[in-house]
């Protein structure tokens, strides 16, 4: 009896600390902002700083899932970039863990000592860490930009390529994303020394099956419903380009961006791109068994993003964290968190 009650004890302390609540500020973003003006983020900093996290997530695979995944949109790319870099200095694969934490302990030690900034980023890239990866680039490449160092530039560009990493997700994206802009400043301002990831690319190749097959026979439809239907579709389809249209002006002539990208309108905008609008799935010959194929994988997508979140949250007893995720998820992931118990979800605005 003793036995049995210990148990039930052991248990319902482990559900109490895998059931605790958390709050998220949710933040959909640009993941380039080269095209936008230069932008006025301070809104965003001064939610942030109200909301005082103790955790960041960013739209990136982990280490654990980029391991076992054996097919996604840039998994490719991110093969070249592990292969150039155990060419520059190889470290095994069964010491990698002891030493991302030994550079970690010197690095914090020597904070201002950029080199082993480069190391550990270094380190974290052969781990498939990008996300931590790209966090210590990012303060490497800001110290360079700040500070001219010709020799730390030759030793980063011998040891990282960042020249050379230009497609996926790479250190050429990450210095005009929502990263290099607002989550890892805000993450240096708290002293929060690693990014969480959460993406999920479990469903990427059912995804990309569905939207070949969808737009393969949409283009058909188009042509055929638009010669029988004409005023009908092409309402619907100027109405998709007018929010593109809408999109682009923003994107160019906002100096808050980000905050336009949060609300309704734009989330509206951004769903057509992919899906169209309800109003034409009726349409004869529409092919609405591949766009609702198609809807069916993204959705499982974001379910799988925000059960990463909450679990990873979770065990590490995370109550308060930012997630930054591309615009078009924020909606979808908003929807998702509504129906998760213990789970507060916030917006910016």
């Amino acid at each position: 009896m003793r036995c049995y009650i210990t148990i039930v004890l052991v248990l319902g302390i482990f559900a109490e600390g895998f059931g605790q609540k958390i709050k998220i500020l949710l933040i959909g973003a640009s993941h380039d902002y080269s095209k936008s003006k230069d932008q006025n983020f301070s809104n965003i900093f001064q939610q942030i700083r109200a909301f005082k996290p103790n955790a960041f997530f960013g739209e990136f695979v982990s280490s654990e899932d980029e391991a076992t995944l054996m097919d996604y949109w840039c998994k490719a790319d991110n093969l070249k970039r592990l292969k150039k870099l155990r060419a520059t200095r190889n470290i095994p694969i069964d010491k990698i863990t002891k030493v991302i934490d030994s550079l970690k302990a010197i690095s914090e030690q020597h904070s201002d000592n950029f080199y082993l900034k480069s190391d550990l980023a270094h380190a974290y890239y052969l781990a498939q860490d990008a996300a931590n990866g790209h966090y210590l680039y990012w303060q490497v490449y800001n110290r360079l930009k700040s500070s001219a160092n010709i020799k730390l530039e030759k030793y980063v560009d011998s040891l990282l390529c960042p020249k050379q990493d230009v497609s996926g997700r790479s250190m050429k994206r990450l210095t005009t994303s929502e990263y290099a802009y607002i989550a890892f400043p805000m993450m240096k301002e708290f002293g929060i020394k690693t990014m969480l990831s959460m993406d999920c690319q479990d469903y990427d190749l059912n995804w990309t099956a569905s939207a070949i097959a969808f737009h393969d026979k949409f283009e058909v439809f188009k042509k055929d419903t638009l010669a029988t239907d004409y005023k009908a579709v092409a309402v619907l389809l100027d109405r998709r380009d007018r929010g593109f249209n809408k999109y682009q002006t923003m994107e160019k002539a906002s100096q808050i961006f980000t905050e336009w990208l949060n609300t309704d309108e734009a989330s509206e905008i951004l769903a057509s791109g992919d899906f169209f609008f309800n109003e034409l799935y009726n349409f004869r010959n529409f092919p609405k068994e591949e766009m609702l194929s198609q809807i069916h994988w993204w959705k499982k997508r974001n379910e799988g993003m925000c059960k990463n979140i909450v679990y990873r949250a979770n065990k590490i007893h995370a109550k308060r964290v930012v997630v930054m995720v591309g615009a078009n998820h924020r909606k979808f992931m908003q929807e998702i968190f509504q129906t998760m118990p213990n789970v507060e979800i916030l917006n910016i605005y």
